[in-house]
C-alpha cells in the first residue's frame, strides 16, 4: 500500500525549467531601468522569493516610483514572448509522471502562476493527462497558491498527500495544506536555503521515484 494517496506538483522550477529565462526576463527589465543586472544563477537565488514585491524591490525596482501590479504585467510579457523562451522539462520529467501514474497515485499541478497561462504551458508537453487537475490562481500577481491548495484539499478525497517543490513558499504552502514536503534545488531557490527548512531534499527529480513511489 502507497504512503501517499497524491502527489501535489509545484511547476516553475519542479516539473518546468525555467529558470535561466526568468533571469533573462528580470534582466532585461533591469537593463531597460539602468539597474544592475543578474550576472548568475548564485545571484539570482539571493534575491527570488515570495512575495514577488519583495523579490522586486531586491533586485533594485523601484517600488515607490512604480506599481507592482504594471511591473506584474511587464514581467509577463517578457516572460510569454518567444515561447517563454524555449523553455522545456526538466530532465526525467516525464518518465517519473508516467511512473508515479502506473504507481497509482493521484497527481495534481499546484501552481502561483495564472491559471490560463499555467494551462497553456502544460499543454505543450502531452502530460495533462498524468494529473487529475492543473491548478493555478486567478490574477497574475502570483501571491499565493495557498487558498487554491486549500479548496482542494476540502473538496477532495486527499487522505495523504505530499507536495514536491523549490522553493521556501513551497514548504510554507505544505504547512498551511498540513501535508508533507519534499524539495529540489535545482530551480529558483538554491540547495543551501532550502535545507534550512528542515524538510527532504533530493538531488532531482528522478530522485522522486525511490523517495515516494517505492518508499514503504
Amino acid at each position: 500500500m502507497q504512503k501517499y494517496s497524491h502527489i501535489i506538483w509545484d511547476w516553475n522550477g519542479t516539473l518546468f525549467n525555467d529558470v535561466a529565462w526568468c533571469i533573462q526576463v528580470i534582466n532585461t527589465m533591469l537593463k531597460k531601468r539602468g539597474i544592475k543586472t543578474l550576472e548568475n544563477i548564485a545571484e539570482y537565488h539571493n534575491v527570488f522569493g515570495f512575495p514577488i514585491v519583495e523579490y522586486y524591490k531586491n533586485v533594485g525596482l523601484d517600488m515607490e516610483s512604480e506599481r507592482f501590479e504594471d511591473l506584474a504585467v511587464e514581467w509577463l510579457e517578457y516572460y510569454h514572448s518567444n515561447n517563454s523562451g524555449g523553455c522545456g522539462l526538466y530532465p526525467g520529467a516525464a518518465a517519473v509522471l508516467e511512473a508515479v501514474s502506473k504507481s497509482g497515485i493521484s497527481q495534481v499541478i499546484l501552481s502561483a502562476s495564472e491559471q490560463n497561462n499555467l494551462m497553456s504551458q502544460v499543454r505543450e508537453f502531452d502530460i495533462t493527462k498524468y494529473f487529475d487537475e492543473i491548478l493555478g490562481i486567478s490574477d497574475i500577481y502570483a501571491k499565493s497558491k495557498v487558498a487554491v491548495g486549500l479548496d482542494y484539499i476540502a473538496r477532495s478525497s486527499v487522505n495523504n498527500a505530499i507536495l514536491v517543490g523549490d522553493t521556501k513558499h513551497d514548504y510554507e504552502v505544505t504547512k498551511a495544506l498540513g501535508i508533507d514536503c519534499v524539495l529540489i534545488p535545482n530551480g529558483h531557490q538554491s540547495k543551501n536555503m532550502l535545507l534550512l527548512q528542515g524538510v527532504p531534499v533530493l538531488d532531482d527529480i528522478t530522485c522522486v521515484i525511490e523517495y515516494i513511489v517505492k518508499q514503504p
